[in-house]
């Protein structure tokens, strides 16, 4: 499992130019592009468990901006049974949103929303769930904050519910499938980990203390 760590650690480093952009958008023009998001991401966004759509405030710009481009590229939903993912690839190629420069523009409009707590949905022991995430830590940092050089996103606050259906995903091989998914091929080991659903429970519990 370190060794596992250690791996990550110099994978993470070689890729750092990846996710080291500054991301510099103009959120009035991003308010323009949002409107295609209320729907399932809510106004705010919030996130919305009806439409499996998650928690986009509080989440780093970065990481929204990669997010778009991997299902934009087809790196993400695009594999079967990813019927969530395949909805969201669709919406991501409207015309409006073609371009770095209106990716950036929309997570910039992103990073105005208030940051709200969203309610607990997932029981679990979050004592055992701490020491599960300790492997997490390299890439997610010790409170879940998110470390861009490790490609590892913010945890803490996003919705539990959705946090083990993306840990499900890619147990099932429905993320970190594709080559230019970096970030999701280093999660794919991490995640196997965590042998079971009481194990994904216990460690999005623990999460859930982190907010």
């Amino acid at each position: 499992m370190m060794r596992w760590v250690l791996q990550l650690v110099v994978v993470g480093a070689g890729i750092m130019g990846s996710f080291s952009s500054v991301i510099a958008g103009d959120p009035e023009a991003g308010k323009g592009l949002y409107p295609v998001c209320t729907a399932c991401h809510g106004p705010a966004g919030a996130g919305n468990q009806a439409m499996n759509a998650p928690k986009l405030a509080g989440q780093e710009a970065w990481y929204v901006v990669k997010q778009m481009q991997l299902f934009q590229n087809g790196a993400r939903g695009t594999a079967p049974g990813d019927m969530h993912g395949m909805q969201m690839a669709m919406m991501s190629k409207g015309p409006q949103l073609a371009g770095e420069e209106a990716l950036q523009n929309l997570a910039a409009y992103i990073g105005t929303f208030p940051v709200v707590d969203v309610p607990t949905t997932v029981s679990g022991d979050a004592a055992a769930g701490k020491a599960l995430y300790t492997v997490c830590a390299a890439c997610h940092g010790p409170a879940g904050q998110g470390v861009e050089a490790m490609a590892g996103p913010k945890l803490a606050g996003q919705s539990d519910w959705y946090l083990v259906n993306q840990l499900n995903k890619f147990k099932q091989g429905q993320r970190g499938y594709h080559d230019m998914d970096h970030g999701g091929r280093q999660m794919r080991p991490m995640v196997a980990t965590l042998t079971d659903d009481k194990a994904i429970n216990d460690v999005v519990a623990y999460i859930n203390t982190l907010k």
